[in-house]
């Protein structure tokens, strides 16, 4: 059992077990160049309302706000695919009923996504993935506009700080989203637009559209992004690779969001890395010169790999970069929150970023 105390920073009781844990209260980085301020480490809730009970994901939201963090993520199909009956409304409900409990709307800069929902979960369940993603919504007028009125229903709110597409979506023309993205910020319903899984050339796209029309030009991607770096050679929409880190440094306008930063914690298992589908786009002589790096500065600062590399995270200013975390458990969440409490200089960044450079 965990137990609120009334300290600012953050601080739980466990009083089963006799523990207290405490963490420095986190700091905040600007989102693009829009003059907002987001805590540097991102709350992900995929999971809450389905493999994480409702109990578990209210403490986790509670000592998020008490730690100082405000950035809050989720999605329209968060998350269908754990067990038969989840239809992807459960994560986006259980927020709305968190943050219907003490006035928290006005702490929490609250961000979802539309484009990836399913008509028909049940249908789609024993597919493959890219069965799945044939079957995504996509980002139509008709489906972006109903997708914030149904968003904003199920989390009790007037309006969303960020309103991301998804997936990006290639059947519907840019001209037809943006407009109806332009629209939903217009009527107050969304703060700032963002974008998810996309490629640099359509990032592109879509900011000459922008600015070429006069429409709100989005001001976060979220993508994945690790300290691994994707495999040579390999074409992935999602994986963030040395022409969007480019692209990103670049355009200071936009805040790199990155999602599974530990990649669903391989790093502090070598077992887990062996047997792990997640570690396929990165096995390589690189992979392997950052792993042995980074497994030996977390042996020498005293850390553990996973907590190094979500610090590492925290370091990288250009682009600026806000690493989202997901916790399925709070024993995940307080880990992933200790990386806060490691001290990393210059030296550390620098040793850690020249891994893998020369390897073969």
């Amino acid at each position: 059992m965990y137990e609120r105390s009334g300290f600012r920073v953050a601080q739980w009781v466990d009083v089963e077990h006799a523990r207290t844990y405490s963490f420095p209260a986190m700091k905040t980085v600007e989102l693009g160049r829009t003059g907002e301020q987001v805590s540097q480490i991102a709350l992900g809730c995929m999971l809450m309302g389905t493999l994480t009970d409702e109990a578990s994901s209210v403490k986790m939201l509670d000592h998020y706000l008490d730690a100082g963090g405000n950035f809050v993520d989720t999605a329209n199909c968060y998350a269908w695919w754990p067990s038969p009956g989840n239809t992807g409304d459960e994560s986006e409900e259980l927020i709305g009923r968190w943050l219907a409990h003490g006035g928290r709307r006005d702490q929490v800069f609250l961000a979802t996504k539309c484009g990836a929902r399913l008509s028909d979960p049940e249908e789609a369940r024993g597919k493959t993935w890219e069965e799945v993603q044939a079957r995504f919504e996509g980002a139509s007028p008709d489906t972006v506009r109903r997708g914030i009125d149904d968003s904003l229903r199920r989390l009790g709110t007037d309006h969303v700080d960020l309103y991301y597409v998804h997936v990006d979506d290639r059947s519907t023309p840019l001209e037809e989203t943006l407009s109806a993205l332009a629209e939903i910020v217009r009527a107050g319903k969304a703060r700032y637009v963002g974008w998810s899984n996309v490629r640099t050339w359509r990032l592109e796209r879509i900011r000459q559209l922008c600015d070429r029309h006069g429409w709100p030009a989005p001001v976060a991607v979220q993508q994945q992004h690790s300290y691994l770096r994707r495999r040579a050679g390999l074409s992935h929409k999602s994986i963030v690779d040395d022409e969007q880190l480019d692209y990103l440094r670049t355009h200071d306008d936009l805040t790199l969001v990155a999602y599974s930063p530990i990649l669903k914690g391989v790093y502090d298992d070598p077992e887990k890395r062996r047997n792990h589908d997640i570690m396929d786009p990165y096995q390589g002589p690189d992979a392997e010169a950052r792993l042995a790096a980074l497994t030996e500065l977390a042996a020498e600062l005293g850390v553990k790999p996973n907590q190094l590399v979500l610090a590492w995270l925290l370091h990288q200013t250009s682009p600026t970069t806000v690493p989202l975390i997901g916790p399925r458990t709070l024993d995940q969440y307080l880990a992933a929150m200790s990386a806060l409490d490691v001290t990393l200089d210059a030296a550390h960044v620098e040793r850690l970023d020249a891994a893998g450079a020369h390897a073969p």
